[in-house]
């Protein structure tokens, strides 16, 4: 009876252990996401973003994107040229997009389209997406200026304009390194590394919108 009772004991024992460690693999995975997720957030609030959307999928409609972006970027050269920071595209970019709209819509109407198109700065909800191969950015929401072309139901051309990635008019070349810190930067450039957490946040982002 003692070796039974004996037997028992030691399986609660290992029972036990093995749900204390058990527990503190989780509070410490807990932890090890929220830190990850913090940094997440401060990387959106330092990154302001640019979509051009397509009216539809169609090769035309594809190629007339890259014409009204070409058309935007050029008009507004002296706000697009990546000095102007997330904090900032509200106060700077918000009372041109009138501007900037009617030089889509000149494009378009040189085209022989008659496609409508909205142009917005706010905040906006992004899935994860990976720039030229070398920089992704978490889901989440993003400062941005959409350019809205007809029904916008094609594919999109996205960039960042600051730090300024991808903008011609750029007064200066510009790394993410130079805006975001260390860790941060370790981040978005390390790729298949953080493959794993990036789709994590992205769920609880995309879980957050729904109630949102």
């Amino acid at each position: 009876m003692k070796n039974k009772d004996n037997k028992q004991n030691i399986k609660k024992r290992i029972f036990k252990i093995e749900a204390s460690v058990l527990a503190a693999l989780l509070i410490a995975f807990a932890l090890n996401i929220s830190s990850f997720s913090a940094e997440c957030r401060n990387i959106r609030a330092k990154m302001l973003r640019m979509h051009v959307i397509a009216n539809s999928d169609s090769s035309d409609d594809q190629a007339l994107k890259l014409k009204v972006r070409d058309a935007v970027l050029a008009e507004g050269k002296d706000i697009f040229d990546g000095s102007v920071t997330a904090d900032q595209a509200m106060a700077k970019i918000l009372p041109e997009t009138e501007r900037l709209r009617q030089a889509a819509l000149a494009v378009i109407e040189k085209e022989g389209r008659d496609y409508d198109v909205k142009i917005t700065v706010g905040n906006e909800f992004f899935a994860t997406r990976t720039y030229d191969d070398c920089v992704t950015l978490p889901a989440g929401y993003y400062t941005a200026v959409k350019v809205i072309i007809g029904e916008g139901k094609g594919r999109n051309w996205w960039c960042v304009m600051f730090p300024p990635m991808c903008l011609p008019a750029a007064v200066k070349e510009c790394e993410v390194s130079d805006v975001l810190n260390e860790n941060e930067t370790e981040i978005v450039e390390g790729g298949e590394k953080y493959r794993f957490k990036f789709k994590i946040v992205e769920i609880f982002e995309k879980f957050s919108e729904k109630f949102k």
